[in-house]
């Protein structure tokens, strides 16, 4: 296996982890500044205030986004698997 292929690789997983955070990392930075806008303004500093609404949004976030990270996992995984017979060759 080449130094090409290992970074090829290691692009790989590193883009399809991006992907797959991406929709539960943005949709909490979302709701969180909304919150803490709301809490800034009104002055109410309270922990649940933030903690809850976000939970629930990224609750949100999975269930719309869970199945399309589920078929990018599946597929990414099958072509790994793929991928293993050239890996071993070491073409």
């Amino acid at each position: 296996m080449t130094d090409t292929k290992i970074i090829e690789l290691s692009l790989q997983a590193m883009t399809i982890a991006a992907k797959l955070g991406a929709p539960i990392l943005l949709t909490a930075l979302i709701v969180g500044f909304a919150i803490s806008l709301f809490q800034s303004v009104t002055q109410i500093q309270e922990s649940t205030l933030s903690f809850v609404p976000k939970a629930a949004a990224i609750g949100l976030a999975l269930l719309f986004a869970g199945n399309w990270m589920l078929h990018e996992m599946i597929s990414y995984t099958e072509q790994l698997y793929a991928q293993i017979p050239d890996l071993i060759k070491g073409a």
